[in-house]
């Protein structure tokens, strides 16, 4: 998505020709094109080891490094380009009188390009099984030191650090007849120093998650719930968006470059995607992700407006719009499953804004290509992390959500138990609950909600609300509460609603007034002792 910005007819004083290059990579796609271009400009390549050796097998004449340096390759590969003649040949200053003097006294010729992407540090260490030395060495020391005085030089010299702009520097330099710009320089600098900041972010984040430092040979040892003395965070830009959540406000989408996720899904057709869509989507993946069996979640604002199980995508489909399905107008839906024909031509009797899944069939593609506007979305899932969250003038980081609760996991904290039927309908009610915003209450039964209570002040407001926007009969339904019942009013109004179970995380001083309460009803009450606060 980064391209570099060129000027069809750059002045002249900003040129700068290409005459040496230096290439090391442990990337090697795409390099033998790049070099073999270079190399038809009479450029001089340089380089080192693995892809000096892959240049030559190409054909390509190539200076090793240590014919430049006058020094072999040493210290198992630790020590290759860490010489004068080579940051000397970087850094000089081309016409400053002083520095022409010093290169020239001291043999050192000039550098004019320089090719570099790093060690794959961050691969490794995602490595199941990686050794703690093995993890230590593929932490490059020589790749970011020309990388940072390339870069720090970009006047003089121009350093390439993604495969993504061989193509149009290559283009660059054949129209200017092995020169580049100023304004290509400029912005290659500010992407090495991104690029340098990046690796030097996840080598700290990683080695800030092994509390102690092993054996060469031991396998590395991290602590996943040790939260960093300092929040690196980097994420490319991925996507520029139209505006935020409303008109007057700018926004962008950052990626990790997972391509995983909402962030890293591929869009498959439709308009562009909104700041609102974004949120929105990850919001409806989130809740169908939730469930082994096939399910369906449409929303509306970041809130559930229908959510379902079912024997297939169609049959959660149906189920989910027919709890509100005037509200699921213009919303977007959230599927963990692959869309089949079948369920998008039910899908698309509705007014969708966004669909996200694992992916669609042909047939699916071809009954949503008669609506252009329609987004699709395909999803790969994305591994749990810090949830992170903006307040003026810091970041709140925390766990994400991930926490479930099975049937042997529930207490029953009344005379009357529930039936399996009943638990079974709670559960669903539970995993839904997580996903709505506070003070929630969800009224479900098998395997489809029934009326969503979201994002009201009081929980008795909440129970009364999810009430009122029900279309489905409540009678013999359950209700799940996302936090305790801190006096048996809700409690009240969910069995008068027609609930005949309720599942909630128990903890309130006066639990023993609610459960008191339940017994009256007649009704069945669990605890989970797990809370699913959602701000």
């Amino acid at each position: 998505m980064h391209q570099i910005p060129s000027s069809q007819n750059p002045p002249q004083h900003d040129l700068r020709t290409i005459r040496r290059a230096l290439l090391s990579v442990t990337d090697k796609s795409g390099l033998v094109e790049f070099a073999r271009l270079l190399a038809e400009l009479d450029v001089e390549l340089i380089s080192t080891g693995g892809t000096a050796r892959a240049l030559r097998e190409a054909g390509l004449a190539v200076k090793d490094i240590s014919d430049l340096t006058g020094f072999p390759e040493m210290l198992d590969g630790r020590v290759k380009t860490l010489h004068p003649r080579v940051h000397g040949g970087l850094l000089y200053i081309r016409g400053n009188a002083e520095h022409e003097a010093a290169v020239r006294e001291h043999g050192i010729e000039p550098i004019d390009l320089v090719v570099v992407n790093l060690y794959a540090f961050e691969k490794t260490a995602q490595t199941p099984g990686v050794r703690f030395g093995h993890l230590i060495e593929n932490i490059d020391i020589g790749g970011p030191s020309m990388v940072r005085s390339a870069a720090k030089n970009f006047r003089d010299v121009a350093i390439v650090t993604e495969i993504g702009d061989y193509a149009s520097l290559g283009e660059e330099l054949r129209r200017n007849h092995g020169s580049l710009s100023l304004a290509t320089r400029w912005t290659l600098a500010k992407k090495a120093f991104a690029t340098t900041a990046a690796y030097d972010s996840a080598i700290a984040a990683t080695l800030e998650r092994i509390p102690e430092a092993g054996a060469a040979d031991s396998l590395v040892q991290t602590d996943p719930t040790a939260f960093p003395q300092a929040l690196h965070i980097h994420m490319p830009l991925a996507l520029p968006l139209r505006y935020g959540e409303n008109p007057h406000q700018r926004a962008a989408l950052y990626a990790d470059g997972s391509m995983t996720g909402v962030a890293g899904g591929q869009q498959l057709q439709g308009k562009e995607l909104s700041f609102n869509n974004l949120v929105d989507l990850d919001a409806c993946w989130s809740l169908a992700r939730e469930f082994p069996e096939p399910a369906v979640a449409i929303i509306k604002h970041t809130n559930p407006c229908g959510a379902a199980t079912g024997s297939s995508v169609r049959e959660a489909y149906e189920k989910a719009l027919a709890t509100d399905p005037v509200s699921a107008f213009g919303g977007v839906i959230g599927v963990n499953r692959t869309v089949d024909a079948e369920a998008a031509a039910e899908i698309a009797k509705l007014f969708t804004e966004a669909i996200a899944a694992p992916d669609f069939t042909s047939d699916a593609l071809a009954v949503f290509a008669a609506k252009k506007n329609l987004r699709l979305l395909r999803v790969a899932p994305a591994a749990p992390g810090f949830a992170v969250r903006q307040v003026s003038g810091g970041l709140l980081a925390q766990d994400a959500d991930t926490g479930q609760v099975r049937a042997e996991d529930l207490k029953v904290v009344t005379r009357r138990i529930p039936t399996d039927d009943e638990t079974t309908a709670l559960l669903f009610a539970w995993r839904v609950c997580k996903h709505v915003k506070s003070n929630a209450i969800v009224y479900a039964r098998n395997g489809q909600t029934i009326g969503v209570g979201a994002g009201q002040m009081s929980r008795v407001d909440a129970a009364r609300f999810g009430a009122m926007k029900a279309v489905l009969p409540l009678t013999g339904c359950v209700a799940a509460s996302d936090a305790f019942f801190p006096f048996p009013d809700g409690l009240e109004v969910v069995v008068q609603a027609g609930a005949t179970a309720i599942i909630q995380p128990g903890g309130s001083v006066r639990d023993a007034e609610v459960i008191a309460a339940a017994d009256r009803l007649g009704v069945a009450m669990v605890f989970t002792g797990l809370r699913h606060f959602r701000h």
